[in-house]
């Protein structure tokens, strides 16, 4: 999507980087997520990395990175108003955690409204401090990637959609996430664009040769071997592993992530197409799109 603006990538906030964030900042985590490690701690569920919930990417946004730029409330909500925030993808992860450790698809299902609030409150939390154009992914349909058919298989042929072979109730759970674009409709005064993540996707589940995908959209490109070319005792790079030759022709490529030509048609469709609520190129018309 950077690109599609002529602007150059968004530096991550921690690991190498120039520390010049004039022209945007990622505060992303691997495996980082939306509800904070306390509540986890309390359903028993192990997390990969402490302390980088997005309420703790918040506090890192306000206390370490605004103070670079503005000194006031006053100078920030200027600084805000003309800048666009992206709040996500993010739980994706609290999901999986849950899921992979056991829990029930019922429980699960019952966490995602604390997901979307804890996105609600963050999303709250900029507008006080003066944003007024925000990008809200939802998530993707992670019921399609090789990892979740591999940890979930079932020969009980009902789970699986009939079109696509996804997993239809892993899909519910990411499905229910996207009621994020009921925060747009409680902020008509401020610019909140839906990011349709899940239905952006999707068409390349349900057409994948028309979308060039002749390998087939739920197996790796990068694995080492079953079903959906996916171990995971054995994850992509490892020995014995290996990687197709071309990976536009798959969707997956190790998994759990997409592979480039996924990634850019999802992105095509977000910024062209139809997946954004409003359209986010209403927002953007200025913007070099080739």
């Amino acid at each position: 999507m950077t690109e599609a603006l002529g602007l150059p990538f968004v530096q991550p906030f921690f690991g190498p980087s120039s520390g010049d964030f004039s022209r945007g900042v990622n505060f992303a985590v691997a495996g980082c997520t939306a509800l904070a490690d306390s509540f986890w701690a309390e359903e028993g569920i192990q997390i990969w990395l402490a302390n980088t919930s997005l309420a703790a990417q918040l506090s890192w946004f306000k206390e370490l990175l605004l103070p670079k730029f503005c000194h006031t409330s006053s100078d920030c909500k200027n600084f805000l108003e003309n800048t666009l925030v992206v709040v996500g993808e993010i739980g994706g992860s609290d999901y999986k955690y849950a899921l992979f450790q056991g829990k029930s698809f019922q429980s699960v299902l019952a966490i995602v409204p604390k997901v979307v609030k804890a996105i609600s409150l963050t999303i709250n939390e900029l507008i006080k401090l003066g944003a007024k154009t925000l990008l809200v992914p939802g998530n993707l349909p992670m019921g399609c990637s090789p990892a979740y058919l591999t940890h979930f298989a079932t020969s009980n042929q009902t789970f699986h959609d009939p079109e696509t072979g996804c997993l239809n109730r892993i899909n519910e759970i990411f499905r229910h996430h996207d009621e994020l674009d009921r925060v747009r409709q409680q902020n008509p005064n401020i610019n909140i664009v839906f990011a349709d993540y899940y239905n952006a996707a999707m068409q390349l589940y349900h057409s994948p040769r028309k979308y060039g995908f002749t390998e087939g959209a739920l197996t790796a490109c990068c694995g080492c071997g079953g079903p959906y070319n996916y171990d995971e005792t054995a994850f992509c790079g490892s020995e014995g592993c290996s990687t197709c030759k071309v990976p536009s022709l798959h969707v997956s490529w190790d998994g759990l992530h997409l592979t480039e030509a996924a990634y850019g048609l999802i992105a095509d469709g977000l910024l062209r197409g139809s997946f954004t609520i409003p359209p986010l190129y209403a927002f953007c018309a200025r913007a070099p799109f080739k």
